[in-house]
This record gives structure tokens, C-alpha cells and sequence, in this order.
């Protein structure tokens, strides 16, 4: 259910709708744009009168909403969401790009790192410390004492940080810790997290999961916003399809549908979606030029010596480069990096 009321309607004729929508049933999560406040309804009667709204005082129209996801559709806010974060703006008219090793592995490496994708122009850095891997005798990160040198090396550089959770228990450590909370491809479905993350004020990064459908990952991203959290980021890392050369396939096209189905904004991890360094930046330049609002890149000082993901993380050298192509490519489609 979605009401859109009209410019100028008043505070009693919003707080009027918004009672009888709640006497129907419905949970209410109120949109104020620039010119018109929107009222999203979740639940309630299927059997509600449609036109009982139509015609309410301040009322300029209503509609039901076929889509399965109701607070993540374009409609709900057809301007977009720009997600603001410690002085950036994610989904604006600036390509963010977060960047940075896998995992923290020493203080001198996540040192090095911070320093490095700073002087390319990276606002965000990204690294893990609690990380979940597929097998159970894989490095699984330093946790709360890599967070520590994670914060550090982030403010001695002017960066925000991004940084993996993996269950509810860990989102007090991390948000004390990170700007950004990422839930990666693993945990797209763990629903008990994505409706703890919902009651947090920090943004959320949510990644596509291996195998997850476009809508399936606007429902998870259902869960968050039905919380109150609307600082939501969609991430598109690849999906595994029956291709071998790369780790997985990068789903470049996903970035306009996504634009066109939701009001969220997405970026793009051609790390994880190549798997492979030299495949990285042609992805990250598609990435860009398809509408994407940033990208999570991987970057680290000796990738070759990298305890994770070595070969996909480019190198310094790499990764600066990759930032003078970018910054020519964002203004023809009417972007700024």
C-alpha cells in the first residue's frame, strides 16, 4: 500500500492517513521528500477499500503494491536514497569507492593500505576482522584487536571504515569500530541479523548472495528498512553461474535494473565478482559506467604474500591507475569521483 500526499498537505490530514492505515492493519514507514510526503504501508487487510484513501483530505493518490518488497521499491521513494555517512553521500552525484585489503593481518600491512588508497582518492576503507570462511582452518581474521588497527589506520588517514558482522552478537563491537556494517553473500539470508541490523542507525552494506535472484536481494533488504534502518547500500559481488574462468559472474546489468526497481543505491565488487587481479579493473570501469554509486574494491601493499584473496587485490600501483581511468569515465555519465 502506498499513499502519496499532496505538496502542502498538512501535519493533521499525514497523521489523519496515517491512523487509518494503522486501523487496516498496517505497519507505516513515512518518505518525506522535497515536494510530497509518501506513506508506505506493509501488511495489514488485503481486502482494504483503495478508494477510502483516494479521496481523504491532503490525499493525491494511492496504489497497492504488487512487489513483493514494498519499502525497497522505487516507489516507495521515487527520487532515490542517498545514504550520508561522516561528510560522503552514497547514491549522490560522487562515485564512493571503499578500498582496501580482505583482512587485516598486521598493523604495518593495514598501515600501508589505509595510506595507499587514500592518496588515490578511496574515502572508504575496507577490511575484515571477524571473517567468515568457507573452510574452517582458513585465517579467520584478527577480531576486536584488527578492528582496533582497522579505526586507526582509517583516522590517521581521513577514512571512513566498512567492516564485515557476522551474526547479531558481534554488531556492538563492530559499530564501535566501523561507520559502515557489511553483511556479505553468506549471510544475505540470515534473517535474524538483517532484522537486528534494521533497529541499528548505522548504514548498512548489503552484498548479493552467490546465489541470490535480484529480488531476493531487494527482500533482504526488506528486512532492514521494515526495522527503521533506511541507510541501506546494495552491493553487486557476482553470482556463481556455471563459468569457471572467473571465481564468479560479475552481474553487471544488475546495476540498472536495480536503479529501476529500487530507490537504493548500489555499488559493485569486481574483486570478488573476477576473482581475479587483472580482471578487477575493467569490471570496476563497467561497473561505473552501468550507474553503479561506487565500488568496494580490494586492495593490498604485497598481495602476493596476502593471507586472503591475494589474487584478487590489486596492487597500490594498481589501484591508483584504476582511479585515473575512473575519474575520466565518471563525468560522461554525468558522475564525479
Amino acid at each position: 500500500m502506498l499513499v502519496v500526499m499532496q505538496q502542502g498537505a498538512t501535519d493533521e490530514q499525514v497523521e489523519h492517513v496515517i491512523e487509518r492505515l494503522v486501523d487496516q492493519g498496517f505497519d507505516v514507514h513515512r518518505s518525506t521528500g522535497v515536494t510530497h510526503t509518501v506513506l508506505g504501508g506493509v501488511g495489514g487487510r488485503s481486502d482494504f477499500d483503495l478508494a477510502v484513501f483516494e479521496v481523504m483530505e491532503g490525499v493525491k493518490e494511492a496504489h497497492r503494491i504488487a512487489s513483493p518488497y514494498k519499502l525497497a521499491s522505487r516507489s516507495f521513494r521515487p527520487a532515490g536514497t542517498v545514504v550520508k555517512v561522516g561528510g560522503i553521500e552514497i547514491g549522490g552525484e560522487k562515485i564512493v569507492v571503499m578500498a582496501g585489503p580482505c583482512d587485516v593481518e598486521t598493523r604495518e600491512q593495514i598501515e600501508q593500505a589505509a595510506e595507499a588508497v587514500a592518496r588515490a582518492g578511496a574515502k572508504v576503507i575496507r577490511g575484515g576482522a571477524l571473517q567468515p570462511r568457507s573452510s574452517p582452518y582458513a585465517f579467520q581474521g584478527l577480531g576486536e584487536e584488527g578492528l582496533r588497527l582497522l579505526r586507526a589506520a582509517a583516522d590517521r588517514n581521513g577514512l571512513l571504515v566498512a567492516s564485515e558482522v557476522m551474526d547479531q552478537t558481534e554488531i556492538p563491537l563492530v559499530s564501535e569500530y566501523s561507520d559502515i556494517l557489511q553483511v556479505g553473500a553468506r549471510n544475505m539470508r540470515n534473517f535474524n541479523l538483517l532484522r537486528e541490523l534494521g533497529r541499528q542507525s548505522k548504514p548498512v552494506l548489503l552484498k548479493r548472495g552467490i546465489a541470490a535472484t535480484i529480488e531476493e536481494l531487494l527482500l533482504s533488504a526488506e528486512y532492514i528498512l521494515a526495522g527503521g534502518n533506511y541507510q541501506v547500500i546494495l552491493c553487486e559481488r557476482g553470482i556463481r553461474t556455471f563459468e569457471t574462468y572467473t571465481r564468479y559472474t560479475m552481474d553487471i546489468s544488475a546495476i540498472p535494473v536495480v536503479k529501476k526497481l529500487s530507490h537504493l543505491p548500489i555499488i559493485a565488487d569486481p574483486s570478488h565478482g573476477t576473482g581475479r587481479r587483472d580482471k578487477v579493473p575493467a569490471m570496476a570501469r563497467a561497473a561505473v559506467a552501468a550507474g553503479g554509486d561506487g565500488l568496494l574494491i580490494e586492495v593490498h601493499p604485497d598481495p602476493d604474500r596476502a593471507l586472503s584473496d591475494g589474487a584478487q587485490s590489486l596492487r597500490p600501483e594498481q589501484f591508483s591507475e584504476l582511479m585515473g581511468q575512473l575519474r575520466m569515465i565518471a563525468p560522461v555519465v554525468g558522475r564525479t569521483i
